[in-house]
C-alpha cells in the first residue's frame, strides 16, 4: 500500500509540472492570450511613442557614457 502511494505521488510531482509546460506552450494560447494582450498594451502603429522610446534611449546611453568618462581617471601622457 505505502509503495503504490508513492509511486502515485512521484507520478503527479512529475506529471503536473510537464502538463502546466505543454498546455502554456501551445501556439493557440499563446496566440490567443500573450499576443493579443501584447497588442493591447503596446500598440504597433504608434510613431510617435515610438520616437519619443527612441530619444529616450538615446539620452540614457549619453548620459551613462558622459557619466562613465567622468568617473574613468585621466592618465597623463608623459
Amino acid at each position: 500500500m505505502g509503495v503504490k502511494i508513492e509511486v502515485f505521488r512521484m507520478m503527479l510531482y512529475l506529471s503536473f509540472p510537464v502538463a502546466m509546460f505543454w498546455i502554456s506552450n501551445q501556439a493557440e494560447y499563446f496566440e490567443e492570450y500573450v499576443v493579443k494582450r501584447k497588442r493591447e498594451i503596446f500598440p504597433p502603429n504608434e510613431r510617435m511613442q515610438r520616437k519619443e522610446l527612441e530619444d529616450f534611449k538615446e539620452r540614457m546611453r549619453v548620459r551613462k557614457e558622459q557619466q562613465m568618462l567622468k568617473n574613468f581617471p585621466v592618465e597623463s601622457e608623459n
